[in-house]
């Protein structure tokens, strides 16, 4: 396009960007598809700008680069989370929800022209580096991340799996930026993980919200079932840095433990984003006790389920407060085919909560402490049996001295994951109770 002058310019933008310049019965302005009328100087503010571009930046720029700069940063300025996804970010969008794509295995946005980490992923070579929910990545190698879009910033970070990449991180408590280096890898999320921590107590992790992990967690549920004669006393749903992922995952999550009522709702301006999501009648643990771990990396989905169980007394939350990510994102394809990520709604929890920028409390406050087992003095204490002439006790005493040294040697909980410690001990309180009851 060769722009010869201002009303010429102001008409071919007024074309590509789709709307008719009205004047008469004292509007001046110009009308989009809807009939709203939009802003005339800010429209000759724009063809100015163009104009100027074109004429006097250092190196000359196409008319399609200069349109799409100004789709992304129409984009951009509304939230963190809305982008232009031009054909290829649009496939590479597709690899990344596939379960299996190349790179370093970290959920991230945006805070104050930065990359910000949401999560690292589970098993992943970012996790295995260090990398930490709310790190800063200011350096992509040699290249500075300000001025770059998260697009720009994700396609950077991806690359051949084998190769490394470089990270200049702040984060919160060091002094001085920390350099990660970190080697791209095939990124496969198993999303479910299980254990048993005690006889009649059980924990699953889920790391991320993908189309099969509900199914993954209820077969999960049932192999430990087994291996507890068919009955569970609790359950520790672990949710720590699980940045989120499909909308059907938390609410089929949920629905497993819940028998009736609301899940999640999503309130947007179309009807079409105005949802509700409600529980079918069954409870995968029959009513026993859950406790519900999350953190500052537990976002979107996780808010989900720790929101539903909250509002509906069905589990304790433990830990520290949520993310605070609670938007809809829906992917609009365009003609040319790259695509439109915008946000169209917000999640809310069954009380009519928002989870958007204020996340979870939890019930209950447990920080991430790492504790050291205190060096014993090697005497032993004065009790009762050691004192002269005591009554013995009608029980085995060789089998209690088994019973101890067999404790001694179980790995301590409190030392290797403190808050899922805490987690057990809570529910063994609820257990004891409920049976008292």
């Amino acid at each position: 396009m060769t722009i010869r002058s201002k009303p010429l310019t102001f008409l071919a933008v007024g074309a590509v960007l789709g709307v008719t310049l009205t004047m008469g019965q004292g509007v001046v302005g110009a009308r989009d598809n809807s009939g709203d009328v939009l802003p005339l100087d800010q429209l000759r503010t724009f063809s100015d700008v163009f104009a100027r571009i074109k004429r006097n930046y250092v190196e000359d720029v196409s008319d399609e680069e200069l349109l799409e700069h100004a789709i992304r940063g129409m984009l951009s300025g509304l939230d963190p989370h809305s982008s232009y996804l031009n054909t290829e970010q649009f496939n590479e969008l597709r690899i990344g929800t596939s379960g299996e794509f190349g790179g370093l295995g970290i959920e991230v946005g945006m805070e104050d022209g930065f990359v910000k980490v949401v999560s690292p992923i589970d098993d992943t070579p970012a996790a295995r580096a260090g990398m930490q929910t709310g790190d800063l990545i200011i350096r992509l190698d040699d290249k500075p991340v300000k001025g770059l879009s998260l697009n720009e910033a994700v396609k950077l970070m991806r690359g051949k799996p084998g190769s490394d990449i470089n990270l200049t991180v702040v984060r919160e408590g060091e002094d001085k930026p920390l350099k990660v280096t970190i080697t791209r890898a095939v990124i496969q999320v198993t999303s479910v993980k299980n254990r048993i921590l005690e006889e009649g107590y059980g924990y699953v992790r889920v790391s991320h919200f993908q189309t099969k992990t509900t199914a993954d967690m209820l077969k999960a549920i049932e192999k430990m079932k087994s291996e507890t004669d068919g009955e569970m006393n609790g359950l520790v749903l672990d949710l720590r840095n699980n940045p989120g992922g499909v909308l059907s995952a938390a609410v089929g999550i949920s629905d497993a433990f819940l028998n009736e009522g609301l899940i999640v709702y999503t309130d947007g301006r179309e009807e079409d984003s105005r949802l509700r999501y409600s529980a079918s009648q069954g409870d995968v643990l029959d009513g026993a006790p859950l406790v519900v771990l999350v953190n500052g990396g537990s976002a979107s989905a996780s808010e989900i389920v720790a929101g539903a169980m909250q509002d509906h007394n069905r589990g304790v939350v433990m830990g520290n407060k949520t993310f605070g990510k609670g938007s809809v994102q829906t992917i609009q394809n365009l003609a040319n085919g790259g695509a439109v990520k915008l946000t169209t709604a917000r999640y809310y929890t069954p009380s009519g909560r928002s989870i958007q920028a204020e996340g979870i409390n939890p019930d209950i406050v447990t920080d991430n402490l790492r504790l050291a087992k205190r060096e014993e003095s090697g005497i032993e204490p004065i009790t009762e049996s050691s004192l002269s002439g005591h009554l013995s006790n009608q029980s085995d005493a060789e089998e209690q001295k088994e019973e101890t040294s067999n404790s001694d040697d179980k790995p301590n909980l409190a030392e290797d994951d403190y808050q899922l410690n805490e987690a057990l001990n809570l529910l063994k309180g609820l257990t004891i109770l409920s049976r008292r009851g």
